[in-house]
């Protein structure tokens, strides 16, 4: 795609990735872009007629009235408005996606839960078809809570098409290459990138270099945003400028298509005669984004003592209690561990928040053995976890070297509310029964001093 040499583009820098897409830098920034010279009207968002026969439409992502500061919202100069996708829509079976609440798919007991790796299915699958829940917490009639899910696919969706009135969906590439194109344009992701899809926007996952896995985290409460620093300064974690949003591109295709919507849990499709990906030029700041993990900078203690994992914070979703998260994305990344006198994989402990985490490649520290690249667990609301026995006797053990942790990137999807397993994750024989007995061979080691000894 040629970089286009327009007025309205003077501050916008756009960065070409790879040689192949090219996108526009900074998050919640509000941009304007056009695949055509002259698709953006001038100076008003609604011209009596829009450049180029096109319609003008806009997406809001809150109430009209939010605050400047948190109002989102994108106008859309397509060839035809959406009240052309929105007509004809037909119940159909939601496959093995599920919405919060679902609390009474699983009878398992409270317990620390893990899952091997979900097999890419020999049968043609895309994105939509390979989405499994594995765990809801909240209610999506609230917009409040989360779900995650796992998706597998070994096709495009060609001429199929989403989008989510229940949440903005951010996608954890595992495995293979995807190519998410959206009514904002095309974003490619790879292992250590994630993409944010924003709730309500159109789009489809196609796979450039064949089958792929990967995670999903539907958040149904505030938007995803940049975490507070607090002493930390102006610099480090994820820094805005490391965000990318698409520039303008469009499919003109009459040619029959579907559109997948789930509301409320619940999974709609309509036959459309074109693709509902027909904006030409766009802008706003509700847009979609992606994000190489690898370029978060972290932060960490130089003297002694573990830090609390919140260092690790890639992006957050508030909730109405300050400082507890309805979904926090949390990052292990490569980083140099240095702490004298120190426990240094992370301490043992109960949570009062939900953790669903993932092993996107390498090796978590804390369990070196049985969780692999791919696989998940479940640590929900005051369920005890910590290292495994291995880990811990290494640790308690080591000469406290300065130690690079390289190769590695694991992640969290956190949550104030509890997360229950759905049917399909309970019954999964990929469910790691001897998952407990990691701590099993830790042994009492208190040995009460003699008097007078000391």
């Amino acid at each position: 795609m040629d970089t286009i040499q327009h007025p309205v583009f003077s501050e916008a820098v756009l960065a070409p990735r790879d040689g192949s897409l090219a996108y526009m830098t900074g998050f919640e920034n509000s941009f304007a872009t056009e695949a055509v010279p002259g698709a953006l009207p001038i100076a008003r968002n609604s011209p009596q007629r829009a450049p180029l026969g096109l319609y003008a439409e806009q997406l809001s992502g809150t109430a009209f009235t939010a605050p400047r500061q948190h109002n989102k919202r994108v106008w859309f100069y397509r060839i035809r408005p959406s009240v052309k996708h929105g007509t004809g829509f037909r119940e159909v079976d939601c496959g093995l996606i599920r919405t919060a609440p679902c609390r009474d798919e699983s009878s398992l007991p409270i317990a620390q839960m893990r899952w091997h790796p979900i097999a890419i299915p020999d049968e043609p699958c895309d994105f939509l078809d390979g989405l499994r829940t594995i765990a809801t917490g909240g209610d999506v009639h609230m917009q409040a809570g989360m779900a995650s899910h796992v998706y597998v696919a070994n096709r495009s969706m060609g001429d199929r098409y989403f989008y989510n009135a229940d949440g903005e969906m951010l996608l954890v590439p595992q495995q293979g290459r995807i190519e998410v194109f959206t009514e904002c344009g095309r974003l490619d992701a790879a292992p250590g990138d994630v993409v944010i899809v924003p709730k309500g926007m159109k789009f489809k996952v196609d796979l450039p270099d064949g089958p792929v896995r990967g995670y999903v985290c539907e958040n149904y409460g505030h938007y995803l945003t940049l975490p507070e620093r607090g002493p930390i300064g102006a610099n480090c974690l994820a820094n805005p400028r490391d965000f990318l949003t698409p520039v303008a591109a469009y499919e003109d295709k009459e040619t029959p298509c579907q559109l997948f919507v789930k509301a409320l849990g619940r999974m709609y499709v309509t036959e459309l005669a074109q693709s509902p990906l027909d904006v030409v030029a766009w802008h706003g700041n509700y847009a979609p984004v992606k994000y190489d993990l690898r370029r978060f900078s972290p932060v960490g203690s130089v003297l002694f003592d573990h830090p609390d994992p919140s260092i690790y914070t890639v992006l957050t979703a508030a909730s109405e209690t300050a400082g507890t998260a309805n979904v926090d994305f949390v990052i292990f990344p490569e980083r140099w561990i240095v702490m004298e006198g120190s426990f240094r994989p992370p301490w043992y402990h109960m949570n009062v928040m939900s953790e669903f985490m993932g092993l996107i490649y390498g090796v978590y520290d804390a369990k070196p053995g049985g969780f692999v690249p791919g696989g998940m667990s479940l640590h929900n609301a005051l369920v005890a976890h910590g290292p495994d026995a291995e880990a811990f006797d290494k640790a308690s053990s080591k000469a406290l070297q300065p130690e690079r942790l390289s190769g590695t990137m694991a992640f969290m999807f956190e949550t104030r509310y509890p997360l229950s397993p759905t049917g399909y994750a309970s019954q999964l024989q990929l469910m790691d029964g001897a998952y407990p007995d990691c701590w099993d061979t830790l042994e009492r080691k208190f040995k009460v001093p003699h008097p007078g000894s000391g």
